[in-house]
C-alpha cells in the first residue's frame, strides 16, 4: 500500500511531472505509444518517490541512479496485471519508469537515456514501460488485457516539468476522473456519500454531485478520521449542495461516472481511490489524471 511520508514535502518546482491531455489518440510515425498504467504518478529523485503533491510517497528500494525518473507505483495481481485492489490489499508495489526528466531532450532521446539505465537488470522492484511504434495495436493490447488506457507521445517532443501538454495524449477505456472532497453524508453506515467538486480560481468548490458506490467498510475506516479532524461550520461549495458534514477542501479522490451533465454533474459516479499523490489544485475533473 502506498502511503505518503509525514514531513516529507518538497518543492513542487523542482519535480512537478509533465501532464497529459486528454483526447482522442494521434496516428503516424509522429508518435510513440505506451499503455497507462493504473498506480500513483510518483518521481524518483535523490533516492525518495514523490508524488504530484510534492510529498514523499512509499516505494521499493532503489539502487543509486544518475537520473531524475518520472513514472508510476504500480502492484501487479497473480497474473501479471497492474492491479490498483493488489495494492489496497498491501501488495509491495513495483516502480514503472517511462521517462527521465531532461528538458534539454526529445522523447526519442530520453528514451536512450532511460533504456540504458537498465533497471530491471539491477533491481527487480523497478522497470521500464514499454514504447510502441503501433497505436491501434497497442490499444487493442490494452484493451484485451484490461489495462487503463494508451497515451501517445509526440517523439520530438521536449519535457515540460509542471505543464499539460498536447505534446501527451491520454485516452482512457472508461472515464475517470480526479475530484476534492468538500463534505460527507450519512447513510446506512456513517460515511455513506461524499459530496465532490472541483477547484474554482476563488478557492472555492464547483459542486459536481455526491458518490456513494464503491465506499468499503475498508474505505470508511479510513477515510472517516481523516475527514473528521478537517470539519468545517461552512459549505466549501461556490453555489447549492446537497446538505451534510462540510469539511476542508483538501482531500482528493479519483472517481469513475459515465457521463457530465449539462448542469456539471456527474452520472453513476462510483468511487474508485483516495489520491494522496495529488493535490486539489491539480484536479480539472475529467482531464486530470
Amino acid at each position: 500500500m502506498i502511503r505518503v511520508t509525514p514531513g516529507g514535502a518538497v518543492g513542487r518546482a523542482a519535480i512537478a511531472p509533465m501532464l497529459a491531455t486528454a483526447g482522442p489518440l494521434p496516428s503516424g510515425p509522429l508518435w510513440a505509444y505506451e499503455v497507462k498504467w493504473d498506480g500513483y504518478r510518483a518521481v524518483y529523485a535523490g533516492g525518495r518517490f514523490l508524488g504530484r503533491s510534492g510529498r514523499q510517497l512509499t516505494g521499493p528500494e532503489l539502487p543509486p541512479v544518475p537520473e531524475v525518473l518520472d513514472g508510476e507505483l504500480v502492484a501487479f495481481d497473480a497474473a501479471g496485471l497492474p492491479s490498483f485492489h493488489a495494492m489496497q490489499q498491501g501488495a509491495a508495489p513495483v516502480y514503472v519508469a517511462f521517462d527521465v526528466i531532461r528538458p534539454e531532450l526529445t522523447y526519442d532521446q530520453r528514451r536512450e537515456v532511460l533504456d540504458g539505465l537498465r533497471l530491471p537488470a539491477v533491481c527487480p522492484a523497478a522497470t521500464v514501460s514499454p514504447s510502441f511504434d503501433d497505436g491501434p495495436a497497442t490499444v487493442a493490447a490494452a484493451r484485451e488485457l484490461g489495462l487503463e488506457g494508451v497515451m501517445a507521445k509526440r517523439r520530438a517532443s521536449r519535457y515540460q516539468p509542471g505543464v499539460r501538454s498536447p505534446d501527451w495524449i491520454k485516452w482512457k477505456f472508461v472515464r475517470t476522473g480526479d475530484f476534492v472532497i468538500g463534505g460527507w453524508r450519512a447513510g446506512a453506515r456513517p460515511l455513506g456519500a461524499l459530496l465532490i467538486g472541483t477547484p474554482l480560481p476563488d478557492g472555492t468548490l464547483r459542486y459536481r454531485g455526491r458518490v456513494g458506490g464503491g465506499l468499503t467498510v475498508r474505505t470508511e475506516r479510513a477515510l472517516l478520521p481523516v475527514l473528521r479532524d478537517l470539519v468545517r461550520p461552512t459549505s466549501p461549495f461556490a453555489g447549492p449542495a446537497e446538505p451534510g458534514t462540510w469539511v476542508e477542501p483538501l482531500l482528493v479522490v479519483e472517481v469513475r461516472y459515465s457521463e457530465i451533465t449539462p448542469d456539471g454533474r456527474l452520472r453513476f459516479p462510483i468511487f474508485l481511490r483516495l489520491r494522496p499523490d495529488k493535490l486539489p489544485g491539480d484536479c480539472l475533473g475529467e482531464d486530470c489524471g
